[in-house]
């Protein structure tokens, strides 16, 4: 968990700045836009980059912490995109050359062979086959219960790391929804104040909405992701059972020999 937070405050930092330069590269290159309007266009040029600072920083502290979140959620999500892109892959589930050795020691009859490949390479393919060679004593239904069981643990233990997407496109939106429930609140407040100016007004609601919309900005693809990594990795446990079984379908025929 440590990891996955310190991973997140580097994405966060990495967006904050390069969001910085944006803004300061937009205020430079204003200006060159034509010869004969540089005067004119470069008032807006410099208020550019104040309309962003007021959106963050605009509402207070609260506020800006807020926004801080939910620049930390995406910086998370990116982690997570990363992380997963590497570890739910079918490669990296079911390596190939595990499924070559224990094959190749299942045609020889060497179970103790087969069990030192898993060892050798572990994974969920290998735990999934332990459990199986572990059972083979047993008899075959043995096996099929505890190759299923081993596979459902598997599926889990992925589960876990994918539900982290879940939980950030769940927290994100109510995050945004926050910052806009504090900028209506604002606006009825002044407008209890006395005569109502509308367009401080039109600001407020405006800065306030636009939490919302970062919130719903993180929340889309965190929650796409999620299903799209899940099935992903539901496919490759199936596949990953069906190969276990056919490997060890013989195992009745097999007899344990220590040396």
């Amino acid at each position: 968990m440590k990891k996955h937070l310190s991973m997140a405050l580097a994405c966060t930092a990495l967006l904050l700045s390069a969001s910085a330069m944006f803004a300061q590269d937009g205020a430079a290159a204003a200006p060159a836009a034509g010869n004969e309007i540089v005067e004119l266009d470069q008032p807006d040029a410099v208020k550019q980059p104040s309309a962003v600072f007021q959106i963050i920083f605009g509402g207070g502290a609260l506020c800006a912490t807020l926004w801080f979140c939910l620049f930390g959620a995406f910086g998370f999500y990116l982690y997570l995109l990363v992380d997963s892109s590497i570890l739910v892959r079918a490669s990296k589930i079911m390596p190939q050359s595990l499924i070559n050795n224990v094959e190749a020691s299942m045609k020889e009859g060497d179970v103790v062979k087969a069990i030192k490949c898993c060892e050798n390479e572990p994974g969920p393919m290998a735990n999934i086959l332990s459990a199986g060679f572990s059972h083979v004593e047993e008899g075959y239904d043995v096996i099929q219960e505890a190759v299923g069981t081993a596979a459902d643990l598997e599926v889990e233990r992925i589960m876990q790391k994918l539900t982290w997407f879940s939980v950030n496109g769940n927290i994100s939106p109510m995050l945004g929804l926050l910052g806009t429930v504090m900028g209506m609140i604002m606006a009825f407040k002044s407008m209890g104040s006395g005569t109502p100016d509308v367009g401080v007004l039109a600001v407020i609601i405006s800065f306030s909405l636009w939490t919302t919309a970062a919130g719903l900005c993180v929340a889309i693809p965190c929650v796409a992701t999620y299903y799209a990594f899940r099935n992903n990795a539901t496919r490759i446990v199936l596949r990953m059972e069906a190969i276990t079984m056919e490997l060890l379908k013989d195992l009745r025929n097999v007899q344990i020999v220590n040396e």
